[in-house]
């Protein structure tokens, strides 16, 4: 039945997506170019909205049961804050609604988690002396902001053909694996649906794209992942609790960086810019192809390195994660992530080899 119920939703999937374009542009839920944007004519966007009715049938068919968490009603709660999200992304693909009832939509959708649903990060058991780290009345907002900060997180990276789509397919599939990894059934059955559902859309949204997924996909996407990654690793320890920072690496690192780089240039941390990860890349030479499949390298690599983690000792842990965060912040030197004057690493390393 599993496997009758991915198959469905990847073939709902590609079914859906040129219906879902002839909608977009019959209802004016277009993209039209500008300085920010890379794509040279106007657009469909909207496909979300394909990946989200597919992910839905899947979902029906295969009616995985409800984790033994506190409220019976979480699978519900996850389907209704999806739909919030998905009319927020739907209204802002028509409309381009403002920055606030954009946020008003993604905080109702969390809270409908949180509250009905009763996904929380409760406590963390630290490593040193088995104490627990209870977060009490911080529990719901830090839930809160973990969910609105990975869902326009991913967002922020939905700049060129496919990158959002595949880097979410990729924490997607790497969820879905650490799922098996620890037994749990229900995060494993929903990640696995919903990357069949972005896999089928990734035929239409790949370079060169005929629709783009919309603000109605990458809020969807990024709304699904965070809720799954904390479903994944609900309550455990601390160096678990970093397993799916690790596993977000592109969109987190890419946000933090954006927004070291607005503090830098003293602008809005909301202000937008050509500056993020996939625009200083294109600067640096490479096609709008290459640039997309270097990214999902560095995702990949992001999704086997969690995978690592989960399964280290204490100490291994501490040891990769180190090397992980050296690594990406030469990375971000070179490639100008934070700035061009931004190189504090690479200026020490030449200062202690003279």
């Amino acid at each position: 039945m599993v496997y009758v119920s991915l198959a469905v939703a990847l073939i709902a999937s590609i079914i859906l997506t040129p219906i879902v374009k002839r909608l977009a542009f019959h209802i004016g839920a277009v993209d039209a170019p500008n300085y920010r944007k890379v794509h040279q004519k106007i657009m469909p966007r909207l496909g979300g909205l394909a990946i989200f009715i597919s992910f839905l049938i899947g979902l029906a068919i295969l009616r995985p049961e409800s984790p033994p968490y506190e409220s019976s009603f979480m699978p519900l709660s996850i389907v209704l804050g999806a739909l919030v999200i998905v009319i927020t992304g739907i209204l802002d693909d028509k409309y381009e609604i403002s920055a606030k009832a954009k946020m008003l939509g993604q905080i109702i959708a969390a809270l409908i988690v949180i509250l009905l649903g009763g996904v929380q990060i409760d406590f963390i058991n630290l490593p040193f002396d088995n104490g627990i780290l209870n977060f009490g009345f911080l529990s719901i907002p830090l839930t809160l902001l973990w969910i609105v900060g990975i869902t326009n997180a991913v967002n922020l990276i939905d700049g060129l053909d496919g990158l959002a789509a595949g880097v979410s397919t990729i924490a997607l599939i790497t969820l879905a694996t650490m799922a098996f990894i620890m037994g749990n059934m229900f995060v494993l059955a929903v990640a696995a649906i919903l990357a069949c559902s972005t896999i089928g859309f990734l035929f239409f949204n790949f370079h060169p794209a005929k629709i783009f997924m919309g603000d109605t996909g990458a809020l969807f996407l990024g709304f699904m992942i965070a809720v799954l990654s904390m479903l994944g690793f609900k309550n455990l320890t601390l160096v678990s609790f970093i397993i799916p920072v690790i596993l977000l690496g592109v969109p987190i690192s890419d946000t933090f960086f954006a927004i070291v780089r607005r503090v830098r240039n003293k602008q809005k941390w909301s202000d937008p810019d050509k500056s993020h990860l996939h625009h200083c890349l294109m600067r640096m030479g490479f096609s709008h192809r290459q640039t997309v499949l270097i990214i999902y390298g560095i995702a990949a690599m992001f999704g086997v390195a969690a995978i690592i983690f989960s399964m280290a000792k204490l100490w291994g842990a501490i040891l990769l994660i180190t090397v992980i965060l050296i690594a990406i912040e030469l990375f971000v030197e070179v490639v100008g992530l934070a700035g061009k004057n931004y190189r504090p690493l690479i200026n020490l390393v030449k200062m202690l080899s003279k």
